[in-house]
């Protein structure tokens, strides 16, 4: 199968698509053909190693040291199709169409990826969704969401006064 992959930190010059072997799902996996996936700040922040302030020498040991672990194919949300179940999985069967987060374990930049069925971050997708906007549903959804939560409160709260401040009183949205 065909995937983005890389084998050192940098800049999107390091990225190149490769043929690399098909996963195989365990007896708590399902095996998804990838149909769409985004590219979002996680890979970009796993492909350069430019991580948050906090990580600082945590970043490579979590991520690798020199370059990344496992089989360093970015993409950590997708949609698809599940195409194969481990023995164990019953919530899920072939040709369900499903959406999932693999988090920094990535491999969604594939066209196949195994993603854990039980305790793992899937979901069918709903009839009324497409195969592109279940794949953002996962960083891109609780993002905007966060960013809605914040307006909200930002509009409601009162906020604090310091010695310099006016009192900032606004209404509630209506």
């Amino acid at each position: 199968m065909r995937a983005a992959v890389y084998h050192k930190y940098g800049p999107p010059s390091v990225v190149h698509i490769e043929q690399v072997a098909k996963p195989q799902p365990g007896a708590n996996d399902v095996l998804v053909m990838v149909h769409a996936t985004t590219v979002s700040s996680g890979d970009w922040r796993m492909r350069s190693l430019q991580l948050p302030w906090g990580f600082g020498w945590m970043g490579p040991l979590i991520f690798g040291i020199g370059g990344p672990r496992g089989s360093g194919i970015l993409g950590t949300e997708l949609s698809g199709v599940v195409e194969a179940v481990g023995a164990n999985v019953t919530a899920f069967q072939p040709g369900d169409a499903v959406f999932a987060f693999t988090g920094a374990a990535g491999g969604a930049h594939a066209e196949y990826v195994v993603v854990a069925a039980i305790d793992g971050m899937i979901a069918k997708v709903p009839e009324n969704v497409t195969m592109e906007d279940a794949a953002a549903i996962c960083f891109g959804g609780t993002t905007a969401l966060h960013n809605l939560v914040r307006c909200i409160l930002a509009c409601t709260v009162r906020w604090p006064l310091t010695r310099r401040q006016q009192p900032l009183q606004r209404e509630r949205p209506r």
